[in-house]
């Protein structure tokens, strides 16, 4: 696994479930198109499994 993640949140969080909203905001990201670099480690992982249609993940 790599040390860090670049996260950018891609796709809109409207009309989107309470849980998936309160996902992405967990990881950092509140607008459109942020990016975040976080370390990679399981938790993380699953919050990324969780929303992968709505984030792009770049390993560093």
């Amino acid at each position: 696994m790599a040390n860090k993640l670049e996260i950018t949140l891609t796709r809109s969080l409207i009309g989107r479930p309470q849980d998936q909203r309160v996902t992405v905001n967990t990881l950092g990201l509140r607008k459109m198109h942020q990016t975040v670099v976080l370390d990679d480690n399981a938790a993380i992982r699953g919050m990324i499994n969780k929303v992968s249609h709505l984030v792009t993940v770049k390993e560093q």
